[in-house]
């Protein structure tokens, strides 16, 4: 079973900056994607930002010149760069991963939350 664990979240005020970081029990190499989405409250959970096996990222419009999501391979783990944070950025971050084998809308950490204060 794939393991993800989330770390990073907290508290910022707008315009502010944090990191997010998703390690996985097994080499990034498996996956065919690897995405953060977020779930606010009230709201259905969101793709947020995904980067697929050849290093092609895709973001939300809302994140696009905001948001940057990266791997590293030595240390499985994808991260998510988060600048000029606004308050519509609040909620719990989902780390997510798909594979060949796995289950059809892949594997999911347990989450770190965001919140930006305006």
């Amino acid at each position: 079973q794939v393991q993800l664990v989330e770390s990073g979240g907290g508290l910022v005020q707008a315009g502010g900056s944090l990191k997010l970081s998703c390690v996985a029990s097994r080499s990034l190499f498996s996956f065919n994607d690897m995405a953060w989405y977020r779930q606010a409250p009230g709201k259905e959970r969101e793709l947020v930002a995904g980067i697929d096996s050849d290093g092609t990222p895709n973001y939300a419009d809302s994140v696009k010149g905001r948001f940057t999501i990266s791997r590293e391979f030595f240390k499985k783990t994808v991260h998510l760069r988060m600048n000029s944070l606004k308050p519509d950025d609040t909620g719990v971050y989902f780390c997510n991963a798909r594979d060949n084998d796995g289950p059809l809308l892949g594997y999911w950490g347990q989450g770190t939350p965001v919140t930006v204060s305006s």
